[in-house]
């Protein structure tokens, strides 16, 4: 069961929520409270002061990447079965040749481990996107100072 959103609670994820409906049409049959949750669960997991301004984009994009991998807002009942990831949506083709057909597929070149779920959803690759876009990553270029 859960618990009764208080309304100061509710005021502050209002915002991500419609922006959400608005990102993650596929979603629309899901209820409010589906989504809600998956909001809350996801709000710990991004950075208010790192994203900024697009802290609210980035929960959405978040929230529904994870709803799409745990496949949610699949018509079960309809025979899908669940979740259906095509090879379009897990897989970039990395290289193929026409004679005697060879294809190889790549889920990302330029990814690290932890990035690499991202990459699976439309949504995770938004995100990484828009995390691209206000998180500069320290790199080392091997020089020192002397």
């Amino acid at each position: 069961m859960a618990k009764a959103r208080t309304p100061a609670k509710f005021k502050a994820v209002a915002p991500i929520l419609d922006i959400f409906r608005i990102l993650a049409a596929e979603f629309a049959s899901v209820e409010d409270p589906t989504v809600l949750q998956w909001i809350d669960l996801t709000t710990p997991m991004v950075s208010r002061k790192q994203f900024g301004n697009l802290y609210e984009q980035a929960v959405a994009l978040l929230a529904a990447h994870r709803m799409k991998i745990a496949g949610c807002g699949e018509d079960q009942s309809a025979g899908e079965g669940g979740l259906q990831l095509g090879i379009g949506d897990t897989l970039r083709v990395s290289s193929y040749s026409e004679g005697e057909t060879s294809i190889s597929f790549n889920s990302s070149a330029a990814s690290t481990l932890s990035d690499a779920e991202l990459t699976l959803t439309a949504y995770g690759m938004q995100y990484l996107s828009l995390r691209r876009m206000v998180i500069m990553p320290i790199r080392c270029s091997g020089e020192g100072r002397r």
